[in-house]
């Protein structure tokens, strides 16, 4: 995978069953659907440089288990946390195909690729604005209140990523087909 403005390669990787998640993006049971998968995005290679870590995580058992884990955070956090004023980086690509007797009919996908900047870190404005945007929708009687994964109607969706534009945040919208 790679996308569309940038040069570096990345895998993707599914997370868990998917399946459950179905209805959150409003598929109706009535539909006929052969693949259905939710995933993550790292640099191409992540999964093996990473493999060791896995396999702990994995086969962590009991209080020895928990020591160990708790070991190799630390030793991660010690060689691995950001510097002074480094950059953080989120990456996101959310895309959807729908074929018909074998044909695409509607392929789009989302894509952000954000760092961090001198408004804040990457995660932490993505996660803010969202959030605060989430509140004013609230307050104005546009989103119903508690916990949602996301809005479900189409124009709360254009408004908030309207806003993110206008806060000084870009996603790209590749329409495939």
């Amino acid at each position: 995978t790679q996308l569309p403005s940038g040069s570096e390669i990345f895998q993707a990787y599914p997370n868990r069953d998917s399946l459950p998640f179905m209805s959150e993006y409003g598929f109706g049971e009535d539909w006929s659907i052969k693949q259905f998968v939710r995933g993550t995005l790292r640099l191409d290679g992540w999964s093996d440089a990473w493999k060791e870590i896995f396999d702990l995580v994995e086969n962590s058992n009991g209080e020895e288990g928990l020591a160990a884990l708790s070991d190799k955070s630390d030793e991660l956090w010690d060689k691995y946390r950001y510097e002074e004023n480094e950059p953080d980086r989120v990456v996101l690509s959310v895309g959807l195909e729908v074929e018909k007797d074998d044909q695409t009919v509607w392929h789009q996908v989302f894509c952000l690729d954000a760092a961090g900047n001198e408004r804040g870190s990457a995660m932490a404005r993505l996660v803010s604005l969202t959030s605060s945007i989430a509140v004013e929708s609230v307050l104005a009687g546009e989103f119903e209140p508690g916990v949602w994964p996301a809005p479900k109607r189409i124009d709360t969706v254009n408004q908030w990523l309207q806003k993110m534009t206008e806060l000084g945040e870009s996603f790209e919208r590749i329409q495939i087909v």
